[in-house]
């Protein structure tokens, strides 16, 4: 009997013990699966050597500070031995294009990392404007490229106004201090007030691409109409240093920092809204308020429509 017992009590610390194990292995498969999807393939990646950081600079550029976030992290991971810029954007505000651009040539030129540019099926106006920081443009032979230009539009409103009998009302200390109002036409010194700015940040657009691909304004701008190309067409202008996909880019890229074989490819963690981000975040992003569905005023572009 007491044998028996002894037996029994063996069995059962050793199915115990089995099922700790289990839950141990089930909650360390559970931390690590969470820390992957927080921190992204790029830390786990650091364990090794000869990784290539792509980062995707898809659609309408409105704001500089996730490309911005992404490319200092990877900047300071010395895994990442180049990174690549898979572009397929028409542009965006010229201000978050602008501050891009100026991280990608602090990335290039003071960290002194290899940073690429390949154009998937757009890459123009502020999106061109990014690519150019870099220290070689890629290009599919169809991909549209250039528009170097600015472009500012809003909607004039005043005669629906006028028709639901409703009238602003705008107290101001400053002529021009309501310039680009969409309630009513521009004056002709907002006219060319507006056009002024339009002009300067031209010239900073064209100043800002012939700096980055190693030219002078003269030779850029006659190219700024806000025109586009095909990549085809775009390697003879020098706007793009090579026609060719992605994959193209990578394997070059690959090859020129030492990297044998298949390279590696690392991107940044994608950012996952759950059910607490909805409930603390700002409601205008899910609902917007239809009281601002007219507040278009001017906006300044690096955009290719």
């Amino acid at each position: 009997m007491e044998e028996e017992r002894k037996h029994s009590l063996g069995f059962w610390l050793l199915v115990g013990g089995g099922l700790f194990a289990a839950f141990l292995i089930v909650i360390s498969l559970i931390v690590f699966a969470t820390l992957r999807s927080v921190t992204g393939d790029a830390q786990f990646a650091s364990l090794g050597a000869g990784n290539i950081g792509v980062i995707d600079v898809d659609g309408v550029i409105l704001s500089a500070d996730t490309l911005v976030d992404q490319l200092r992290k990877f900047q300071d991971d010395s895994s990442i031995k180049a990174i690549i810029l898979h572009i397929n954007s028409p542009g965006g505000g010229a201000a978050a294009s602008q501050e891009v651009y100026d991280e990608v040539r602090h990335l290039r030129e003071e960290k002194k990392k290899p940073i690429i540019a390949s154009i998937e099926s757009e890459g123009a106006s502020g999106a061109y404007y990014i690519a150019s920081g870099t220290e070689k443009i890629y290009a599919n032979r169809a991909s549209v490229v250039g528009s170097i230009g600015v472009i500012a539009e809003w909607t004039n409103y005043g005669e629906l106004l006028k028709w639901a009998k409703l009238k602003p009302e705008v107290l101001k200390a400053g002529i021009l201090k309501d310039a680009g109002s969409p309630t009513r036409d521009l004056t002709p010194a907002e006219r060319a007030y507006m056009q002024s700015l339009i002009d300067n940040m031209h010239v900073q657009f064209i100043a800002d691409v012939a700096a980055g691909r190693g030219v002078s304004a003269d030779t850029i701008r006659p190219l700024a109409t806000g025109q586009i190309w095909t990549g085809e067409q775009a390697l003879p202008l020098h706007l793009i240093d090579k026609t060719g996909s992605f994959r193209v880019a990578l394997l070059e890229t690959a090859k020129r920092v030492g990297i044998s074989g298949e390279p590696h490819v690392v991107k940044p963690a994608a950012k996952h809204r759950g059910v607490l981000d909805l409930i603390t975040g700002d409601a205008d992003e899910l609902f917007p308020n239809p009281a601002k569905l007219l507040e278009r005023n001017a906006g300044f572009y690096f955009l290719w429509r």
